[in-house]
């Protein structure tokens, strides 16, 4: 008895296997909207490729066309979910209306008195364009290979031309983080306050207030004063 159970055993393992793979494909893949355009593209060669190829990846974003969200994952070539993103690293930016930048950078030249927030200074890289009125320069000029160097190039404006010249300097970015945990609201209404050109709320509830010579919002990790939410 023990053996004949030992041999369904052996029988039946590879039958599950095959199933349960056959089953991830279908929660994966839906072969309902996916099966007629992915052929195609398996028969044409265009998505049979590992994803740090980008021609491939390229050409298989064009085959599965407007299904590629839905049919990549029959091919393999969808990006993985990553389900550990904390929220701190997660946010939400807005552009502030009027924004003061001389009381924003009053208030966080020096620490606040009160602790309702703690400031950051840090250096940014910004690329300045100057014109160049020479109506005579007919010519796109490369960037030289010493890196102080600016890269100049011709701007088109209707039927004239116009050389300008591109460069990069550095200037001091402040943002200021709230101690209080608070709602998008609220970290908006405090950031407007305070005269400050944008905000960036976390979903962790961290408030980031940034002022007017920062690029890309500010700091994208929330920083508590004193501790999380």
């Amino acid at each position: 008895f023990f053996l004949q159970c030992k041999m369904m055993q052996r029988a039946l393992l590879p039958l599950l296997v095959a199933a349960a793979c056959a089953l991830g494909l279908t929660l994966a893949c839906n072969e309902a909207i996916c099966a007629s355009i992915v052929s195609k593209c398996m028969l044409t060669q265009s998505c049979k490729c590992d994803k740090l190829n980008v021609t491939c990846s390229r050409d298989c974003f064009y085959c599965l066309d407007y299904l590629y969200t839905e049919c990549c994952s029959c091919v393999e070539m969808c990006p993985r979910a990553n389900e550990t993103i904390s929220l701190s690293h997660k946010s939400n930016i807005e552009d502030l209306p009027d924004p003061t930048h001389g009381l924003f950078a009053l208030l966080t030249e020096e620490a606040d008195r009160s602790l309702r927030w703690r400031s950051y200074t840090f250096p940014v890289h910004v690329a300045l364009y100057s014109p160049v009125h020479d109506k005579d320069i007919k010519f796109k000029a490369g960037r030289s290979l010493s890196r102080q160097a600016p890269l100049s190039y011709v701007v088109s404006s209707g039927n004239t031309s116009e050389l300008s010249e591109e460069e990069d300097v550095q200037v001091n970015c402040t943002v200021a983080f709230m101690s209080q945990c608070m709602s998008l609201n609220k970290c908006r209404e405090s950031c407007l306050s305070m005269g400050a050109s944008s905000y960036r709320w976390f979903h962790d509830g961290c408030c980031q207030c940034v002022g007017s010579m920062c690029i890309n919002y500010g700091i994208n990790e929330s920083r508590w004063v004193n501790s999380s939410c």
